[in-house]
């Protein structure tokens, strides 16, 4: 029996009016689709405006015109390079237990304070001017060597340290910035595999040293200006070169580049660093109250060290 023609489906062709809806539809689809897209796009695109941006990759591997420039003192080093070397020369008779105070107390005013005071820089300058006059280069090149293994070596900051070495990694050159005697930072330099230092140059004849300097100690403002003559004798773009300090003295410095760093900064480098969103590192530990900006060790405790140390020195010389 035939079912009733009502429930049988028709077959009916495709009209001129089904063909247009069914292009009207195909039509709208690719039309709403577009702009679901843009609105997904517009919407990636606010989202990563407001989102914070994304540091860019640096030190920027391959780029030669770029360098980085390390201070010494509190920076790469715990300390000041050019005690740890009097301590050395005491050691070794180079001057008696008078000079050997002057040095502690100015290495307990350095770890007290935090900071590079000029009038104890200049002190030490002028004793290590008179301790080394008369004494040939290369034997105080020897005996540096000598005291870099004694008191430098376990002094590195190893955060610093990896600083320098992802510049090495990128292909670019590193070099020391200080007004420790060029021989003792030339020595460092090696020894940490960076590329060279710029130093206090002090005057020699024939060898030999006349106790004088060739201009003045390599600090503040005249670091900056070796920097300067250094890039313009190796190519440098200074915008595209980094600099790192703990010290307020070195703003001249890190001020030429692009990349300055503030590491274990002193309180007047840690404000300016922060006015002007400089980077900051800072790998002490146990640090006190950010307007100290001294090592755990300082205090009462680096008093007493400094002057045990002086006395366990004068001990043993007896």
């Amino acid at each position: 029996m035939a079912a009733p023609g009502w429930l049988t489906p028709r077959r009916r062709s495709a009209t001129a009016r089904s063909v247009l809806a069914g292009e009207a539809a195909a039509e709208a689809a690719r039309k709403t689709s577009a702009q679901l897209e843009r609105e997904r796009e517009e919407a990636a695109a606010a989202a990563a405006a407001e989102a914070e941006p994304a540091e860019p990759e640096f030190p920027v591997v391959g780029d030669t015109e770029a360098a980085a420039f390390f201070d010494l003192d509190n920076t790469v080093m715990q300390g000041a390079a050019i005690f740890h070397f009097g301590r050395g020369l005491y050691k070794r008779k180079f001057f008696q237990r008078r000079e050997l105070a002057r040095f502690a107390w100015a290495q307990v005013w350095f770890r007290l304070a935090g900071v590079e005071d000029p009038e104890h820089m200049q002190e030490a300058r002028d004793s290590a001017l008179s301790i080394v006059k008369g004494h040939r280069v290369s034997e105080l090149m020897s005996i540096g060597e000598e005291i870099y293994d004694e008191y430098m070596a376990d002094r590195i900051w190893p955060g610093t340290r990896a600083l320098a070495q992802a510049h090495l990694d990128a292909g670019q050159k590193v070099w020391l910035v200080t007004a420790a005697p060029v021989e003792t930072a030339t020595i460092i330099a090696r020894r940490l595999g960076l590329t060279g230092a710029l130093g206090t140059v002090a005057e020699s004849v024939d060898g030999v040293y006349t106790g004088k300097l060739v201009g003045e100690l390599l600090h503040g403002p005249a670091k900056a200006e070796a920097v300067r003559a250094l890039a313009a004798a190796e190519g440098l773009d200074l915008a595209r070169c980094a600099a790192y300090s703990d010290s307020h003295n070195d703003i001249p410095m890190l001020s030429l580049v692009g990349h300055p760093y503030a590491v274990n900064p002193d309180t007047k480098l840690r404000r300016h660093a922060r006015d002007r969103d400089w980077r900051l590192r800072d790998y002490r530990t146990g640090r006190k109250a950010a307007k100290v900006g001294i090592p755990a060790a300082a205090g009462v405790g680096a008093l007493a060290g400094g002057t045990a140390a002086a006395l366990a020195l004068h001990r043993r010389r007896r």
